[in-house]
């Protein structure tokens, strides 16, 4: 899976999360980007990509998350390509 279609996905989980057609993120987006991006928020994200992806994160690798541009390229490396 290359980088367009990850974040294609990743646009479409954060506009069904955070239920806004607008939102567009790019490697560089981080929690303070987004309105309503919360802890509550985060775990609903994570869950739904989870499921789109068809793959399971561990706790550590979520704790060195700092913007999308990291979430996709840990996608990446679950999903492969």
């Amino acid at each position: 899976m290359n980088d367009t279609q990850v974040y294609s996905q990743l646009n479409e989980i954060f506009r069904d999360v955070f239920d806004d057609d607008g939102i567009t993120v790019d490697a560089a987006t981080t929690a303070h980007d987004v309105e309503g991006w919360d802890s509550a928020a985060h775990v609903s994200l994570i869950v739904a990509v989870e499921m789109k992806f068809g793959i399971r994160f561990r706790t550590a690798e979520l704790d060195t998350l700092h913007n999308v541009g990291d979430f996709a390229r840990l996608i990446q490396s679950k999903v492969g390509g």
